[in-house]
Formats: structure tokens, C-alpha cells, sequence
């Protein structure tokens, strides 16, 4: 058993939910903040088995180590009401940032964090929520990851970057700028073959030479439940390599794509609610309407 013993993770969504699952079937004591939170994180986290410490400044109290789990877009407003909940209860509660979001981002979350007093922990995670099949990946950096490091084997694997805050973004950055990217570009390229009339035909064409290619296609089925993360995602990405010098446009470019599979029919969807008999050809289908109407209404201005 690790010194951090009770480990608060927000938000218990689909990755956190899971992180908290697999700490939990190892004996450690997982709880979260629901003050606020949605009906659907509410359900996940009790099927995790956390318990609730409401309110923030209870959480923190109770918390050996703080684990932030969320959509991009969330990060910043998150560790502020983190850092002002430590700073009022006069607790040092280490708080590691997990979020897809840039080096730069993280520096500003490392001041909030230093600042209310508690040690921060520059992290990031690569691969799916831990499962009996796969074991998630946390990439940490910075002069206090130890915390973080006691967890390695409770059915997370947690690898040390040194002591640089930034370098566990910069790995996430990079990696999801692939994983994530490329599924952007399948999902243009495909929805504009459908536009264009040329499915069959380009399809033959994978089928012929790109087996590989086309196999990987068949994860765009799952992007309407998960795009809406994923805007925000791109645009970490693209501010990390504007930043130093590559061009941010593959990326911007990503992040609006992400919207227009958000702002489909199917964007609504969360991961437990996708339809397996779906095919890529149908959520194409789909893509190419939403496409379709969005150049009709532009053309319309």
C-alpha cells in the first residue's frame, strides 16, 4: 500500500471514472467533489465506487494526493477553485494536472498551484482508461512527482520525465497530435469523398492497398461522443507547436473537424451510449450533411 492512501480525482468521468476503479480494486481509498457535476458523472463515480467529500475545501482536506481529470477546456478554471479551496482550508495537498493540454498551459497551472501553497505535478495520460486489457500510461514531470510515482503498478503504469515541469504535457502533445490528428484527417478525407460522390471508388482503393489505413478508419465510428473533448485537445496542440515555431494550422484544422462531428446528429452521444451496429458508412453519411449544411448556410451570409 502506497503513503498517499485517499486519492480525489476530479472529475469522475469516463477516464477518471476508471482511474478510480482500478486504485480502488487495489485498496485505495478514492473520492471526489460532485457539488455541481453532471447526473451522468454522478453515476459513474458511484459505480466506481468513490465517495462523494463535498464540499471542495472538505475534498482537499481529506485528500493525500489531488488528480485532475477533464476535458481540456475545463483545466484552468478547475485548478483555480482547487487552489483556493487549498489556500483557504491551509492544506499543501499535491495536486497533479492529467489534462491534454499544452506546456505553456501548464506553466500558468503551476503557478496557481504554487501560489495556494501545494506542490504541483505536471502529468499527462496516453492510452484508454485502465482495464483488465490495458494498462493507462501517466507520464509526470517536475521536482515533486513522488506521489504520483507510488502509484505505478496499482493498475496504472507511471512514468517519470525528470524534474522539468512541462515535459509530460510535451510527450501528450506529440503523441495525441498523431493519434488524435490522423483520425481528423480520415474523417475529412472520407467526408469529403462522400460529398464528392467517390466513397465506393476510394474505399476500393484502401481495400486494394491500405488495409492498415482502413482498419484504423473504423475508430471514427466513436468520435461523435468523445469531439466534443477533443476541440480543445487540437487547439492545446496547435498552441504547443506554434509555440515553438511548426506550424499550429494541421491542428486547428483537427479542432474543426471535431466541431463539425460535435454539431452533427450524433454529437450528443457519450461513449456508453454509441450504437454497435452503426457503420463508418453511416456516420460519414452523416458528416457529409452536417458539411453539406454548413456550406449552404455560408453561402447564404
Amino acid at each position: 500500500m502506497p503513503e498517499t492512501k485517499t486519492i480525489a480525482i476530479l472529475s469522475p468521468g469516463e477516464m477518471g471514472s476508471a482511474v478510480g476503479r482500478a486504485l480502488n480494486t487495489r485498496g485505495v481509498n478514492t473520492i471526489t467533489c460532485l457539488d455541481g457535476r453532471s447526473q451522468r458523472t454522478k453515476e459513474l463515480a458511484q459505480k466506481a465506487g468513490f465517495r462523494d467529500v463535498s464540499p471542495l475545501s472538505a475534498m482537499v482536506k481529506e485528500a493525500d494526493l489531488i488528480l485532475s481529470i477533464l476535458v481540456p477546456a475545463q483545466a484552468e478554471s478547475v485548478t483555480r477553485e482547487v487552489a483556493n479551496a487549498i489556500r483557504s482550508a491551509g492544506v499543501k495537498t499535491p495536486f497533479a494536472d492529467c489534462n491534454a493540454v499544452s506546456p505553456q498551459t501548464s506553466y500558468e497551472l503551476n503557478r496557481l498551484i504554487t501560489e495556494a501553497g501545494s506542490p504541483y505535478i505536471d502529468a499527462s495520460i496516453i492510452g484508454g482508461p485502465p482495464s483488465e486489457s490495458e494498462s493507462t500510461r501517466f507520464y509526470v514531470s517536475g521536482p515533486h512527482t513522488s506521489p504520483m510515482q507510488e502509484l505505478d503498478g496499482m493498475g496504472i503504469t507511471v512514468k517519470a520525465m525528470g524534474n522539468e515541469i512541462g515535459k509530460a504535457k510535451a510527450i501528450k502533445m506529440c503523441y495525441a497530435g498523431m493519434t488524435k490528428g490522423s483520425t481528423a484527417l480520415y474523417t475529412a478525407l472520407l467526408t469529403a469523398a462522400e460529398a464528392l460522390g467517390v466513397s465506393e471508388e476510394l474505399n476500393a482503393e484502401f481495400e486494394d492497398g491500405h488495409k492498415d489505413v482502413l482498419r484504423r478508419m473504423q475508430g471514427i465510428r466513436r468520435t461523435p461522443a468523445v469531439a466534443h473533448r477533443w476541440i480543445g485537445e487540437m487547439e492545446e496542440i496547435a498552441a504547443t507547436f506554434e509555440n515553438i515555431g511548426v506550424t499550429p494550422s494541421f491542428h486547428n484544422g483537427a479542432a474543426s473537424i471535431y466541431r463539425m462531428v460535435a454539431a452533427s446528429p450524433l454529437g450528443n452521444e457519450r461513449p456508453e451510449d454509441l450504437d454497435p451496429n452503426r457503420t463508418l458508412g453511416d456516420v460519414i453519411k452523416l458528416f457529409a450533411e452536417v458539411a453539406r449544411s454548413t456550406k449552404e448556410e455560408e453561402q447564404k451570409r
